[in-house]
């Protein structure tokens, strides 16, 4: 039987991580909706620049008519069929899947595309909205959280390892803005859904996160 797993919270919580080691262990296909709001963003970027336009609702729109986003079960991300993988990854890509996250038309798009995703098998599901408007009727749902510090600290070390520049002060006050962006938005913010589960991985491991979740699948 198919089963689903959605995976919500805020930005550095660890949905990604944790998410895909739960879909290793379970047979499942994990799908990171946050790649492709980041492909989206990449994709968004790049016309700016080639066509010297701003970010409106309307050349949002013209973008993503016909964009083609892929993920593999390797982890590839694939955008109009080239490997974006590593490109969707920068700091500047991430505030951009902010931004388009609020526009109805990209979050109709991108929504549309996860739902086909969830009926080809068993699925665990990372995002913002998953719970609440992508997959509501989920046989599981988490809402993984941490403190801003927590989630501050995870991505400093995350991009030195990737050897980005950091300020941890900055990426600190980024994570907040995010938070804010994303549970006041007017188009599916930011929320727990009343039948999601709170996990707060703060002073958790990955791997007692991972033990939780699958603890609660089982």
């Amino acid at each position: 039987m198919k089963k689903i797993i959605a995976v919500d919270g805020p930005a550095g919580a660890g949905k990604s991580t944790v998410s895909k080691i739960v879909a290793a262990r379970l047979g499942y296909t994990y799908i990171d909706t946050g790649a492709m709001y980041r492909a989206v963003a990449l994709k968004c970027n790049a016309q700016c620049v080639m066509r010297n336009a701003q970010w409106t609702e309307e050349f949002v729109a013209e973008v993503v008519q016909d964009i083609e986003i892929k993920l593999d079960t390797s982890e590839k991300v694939f955008l109009d069929g080239r490997e974006v993988t590593k490109e969707i990854r920068t700091p500047e890509v991430s505030r951009g899947a902010s931004d388009v996250a609020k526009f109805g038309v990209v979050r109709k798009k991108l929504t549309e595309l996860q739902r086909e995703m969830a009926v080809q098998g068993s699925v665990i599901m990372d995002g913002r909205d998953i719970g609440t408007q992508v997959l509501p009727n989920a046989d599981l749902k988490i809402f993984l959280t941490a403190s801003v510090e927590e989630r501050a600290r995870r991505r400093f070390e995350e991009l030195k390892e990737k050897n980005f520049a950091a300020d941890f002060e900055q990426i600190k006050k980024e994570i907040s803005l995010r938070d804010k962006q994303d549970s006041e938005r007017e188009i599916a913010p930011l929320a727990k859904a009343e039948d999601a589960v709170l996990l707060d991985s703060t002073s958790l491991t990955i791997e007692q996160v991972v033990t939780e979740i699958l603890r609660l699948a089982r």
